[in-house]
């Protein structure tokens, strides 16, 4: 009994000593796993930071788009974007119209396989505020008129209402260098204001020739105060371009109609007509530029607006945005608005408008078609450049 016992007792350690081996080694090893897979990830976090620091240039979808500057792996945003006079508010419509459209501009210029676009470092929030106030003896900066306190038509109107700054860069080594400034200048057709604070607000109408003449006389004072700016200097290529804002009411932007270089120092060169124009659709009676260029466009819009109304009997509304250059349409963008749908209501609703919509819209131009109800964006519907088929998206939720 007593051997049997001292066996038993002998097998016991064993199996503990082989458990403890066992277990020992088990925990020595995952023990260096995750030390190592620490170790690995600490390493990649600082290869991480160390790649994103300085300055890096972003891609590009195609060659018809800028690569962007990025800084610390933040983009670089604009100092004073969105800043406009604080008399007068803005249609948000002219808010997108003009940026787009200054891009566009500047596409003419700054070509997008040679330079990089960099958002506006060089004007300040501060200084464009300043800028856009009216010239008064505490603001000799300012480019709008000093109030004249008159509240009848000999009013001095805020005519200059946005100012907006792109760079464009040029690889110089492992540097970027300022290669060309576009500077927009968006101008009023129509000032609102009050005659007391908090009061009623009121309209003034901005002839056509007193804005394009106020338009040059500030566009000469803005290159001035530019090569003012020691780190933009004399010879850096600045073009301005001129937009006249729509009216507050209106339900599409403005447009660009004029441009022009300063290729160095302050004086300007010839001013250069840009012919663009938005039209809303179905026009309105009293659109006297439409009635030229978008007659056509019109009549077939209006029958495609009766088609899908048709098909779909609980539209609310059916609007578009048409873009113009000259009489040719460079694009457009329409909204179908609706009250009461269901999911498989918009996804054939959708796919009904793809197949007809070619049959009366423009083809071979970008065309966005959204459906939406109070509750948001139901559809979108778009054709590309150059394409005359429409590809349906279905912005669904789970």
């Amino acid at each position: 009994m007593r051997f049997a016992k001292w066996i038993g007792g002998g097998l016991l350690v064993l199996i503990l000593g082989a458990a403890l081996v066992f277990f020992g080694n088990f925990y020595h090893e995952n023990s260096s796993n995750v030390s190592k897979s620490t170790k690995t990830s600490s390493s990649t976090t600082n290869s991480k930071i160390t790649s994103r620091s300085g300055i890096q240039v972003t891609g590009k979808a195609s060659d018809t788009e800028y690569k962007t500057v990025v800084k610390d792996g933040n983009y670089l945003v604009s100092k004073a974007r969105g800043v406009t006079s604080s008399e007068n508010a803005s249609n948000a419509f002219n808010t997108t119209s003009f940026e787009n459209g200054l891009l566009e501009v500047a596409k003419n210029h700054f070509s997008p396989k040679s330079y990089i676009f960099q958002e506006g470092q060089y004007l300040s929030s501060a200084t464009a505020l300043n800028w856009l106030d009216r010239k008064s003896s505490t603001n000799s900066l300012g480019l709008n008129p000093t109030d004249n306190k008159k509240y009848d038509d000999s009013r001095a109107p805020i005519y200059l209402q946005t100012i907006e700054e792109q760079d464009f860069m040029t690889q110089d080594g492992n540097n970027l260098k300022l290669s060309g400034i576009v500077i927009g200048l968006a101008m009023n057709t129509q000032d609102s204001y009050q005659k007391v604070q908090y009061g009623a607000t009121y309209t003034q109408d901005i002839a056509k020739a007193d804005m394009i003449a106020h338009g040059k006389t500030i566009a000469a004072e803005v290159i001035k105060r530019y090569r003012a700016m020691k780190s933009v200097g004399k010879d850096v290529p600045i073009v301005v371009a001129m937009y006249a804002q729509a009216k507050n009411d209106s339900l599409s932007g403005g447009s660009f109609y004029a441009w022009a270089q300063s290729k160095s120092g302050d004086s300007l060169g010839t001013w250069n007509g840009i012919n663009d124009a938005t039209v809303v659709l179905p026009m309105q009676d009293g659109t006297t530029y439409a009635k030229a260029v978008a007659t056509e466009t019109n009549k077939s819009f209006v029958k495609f607006q009766d088609n899908i109304e048709g098909f779909f009997p609980n539209l609310s509304s059916v609007t578009a945005q048409a873009a113009f250059n000259g009489s040719t349409v460079k694009g457009m963008n329409v909204t179908v608005t609706t009250q009461f749908y269901s999911a498989t209501e918009i996804q054939s609703f959708a796919n009904y408008i793809s197949q007809v919509a070619p049959n009366y819209l423009p083809t071979n131009v970008p065309i966005q078609i959204r459906v939406q109800t109070s509750t948001g964006l139901q559809a979108l519907i778009v054709q590309q450049k150059n394409e005359k088929t429409y590809t349906v998206n279905i912005i669904g939720s789970y």
